[in-house]
């Protein structure tokens, strides 16, 4: 799709709010990913979304049909999928420009050779309905584009149309697709099975933690432990590298 950035190497995207101050109706974005074989969630999966401005810009670029963007990085980031294969972003409904029809560019990494690119759009009524609804902020007014005259979504958008509702508890719309790659995910009460023949984590102490909080890790056979910490935004908070842990159960104190 147009305007991408590659996001590997830039922590900064790695993050669960895209919007940075950009003017635009609160939309939380979930995507989840499942895998061919079996149907299965896909879990620890890189996903990539980005998408258009209320105005219909693009950040990271600059030229004459996106003026005076380059260096700029929002609504761009990436998280990775949960045990049920869902990944979750906070961004803003996107606007439209000339030629397409409003829509979100998405990408999955399954593993270092492949990765699944496609976009995602909305039902044309409810997102109508939101622009008229927003027009001080929307100020193109309704998409003129229909999925039928959209060079992407011509030729089918069965997959690829999400939901679009409003959660009055939040005063966010929220949307949801279902997306399906190549090769198999683990049903969540395997993958658990499977840890469990590795290691155990315990609940950490004090919850919530204030300064430190003390993690108690059971391994079946010693060895040596990597843990990483994040918030809720996806940023990694703490990395540590446990060294000679015994077999066992050990206690581990984080100051973060």
């Amino acid at each position: 799709g147009p305007f991408p950035l590659d996001l590997t190497a830039n922590s900064t995207f790695f993050r669960q709010d895209l919007r940075e101050g950009q003017a635009g109706v609160p939309l939380r974005v979930r995507l989840r990913v499942i895998g061919f074989g079996n149907c299965a969630p896909m879990s620890n999966l890189r996903v990539n979304i980005w998408h258009c401005s209320a105005a219909g810009l693009y950040s990271g670029y600059s030229q004459n049909n996106n003026p005076g963007q380059a260096g700029l990085t929002y609504l761009r980031g990436y998280q990775f999928t949960d045990a049920d294969g869902v990944a979750e972003f906070l961004t803003i409904f996107p606007g439209w420009y000339n030629g397409r029809i409003c829509h979100i560019h998405f990408q999955v990494y399954v593993n270092a050779s492949y990765s699944a690119i496609s976009q995602l759009t909305f039902p044309i009524a409810e997102k109508q309905a939101l622009y008229a609804a927003n027009s001080s902020i929307y100020t193109s007014g309704a998409d003129p584009m229909t999925l039928a005259s959209d060079n992407v979504f011509s030729d089918g958008y069965q997959y690829q149309m999400a939901t679009l509702t409003f959660n009055a508890d939040t005063q966010e719309y929220e949307t949801f697709l279902e997306v399906t790659v190549q090769g198999n995910g683990i049903p969540t009460s395997l993958e658990e099975a499977l840890n469990r023949q590795q290691f155990l984590v315990g609940q950490n102490q004090p919850n919530p933690y204030s300064g430190s909080t003390t993690i108690p890790v059971q391994l079946l056979s010693g060895g040596d432990v990597a843990v990483d910490l994040f918030d809720l935004n996806g940023k990694r908070v703490h990395h540590h590298l446990l060294q000679g842990l015994a077999t066992g159960i050990n206690f581990n104190r984080f100051v973060l």
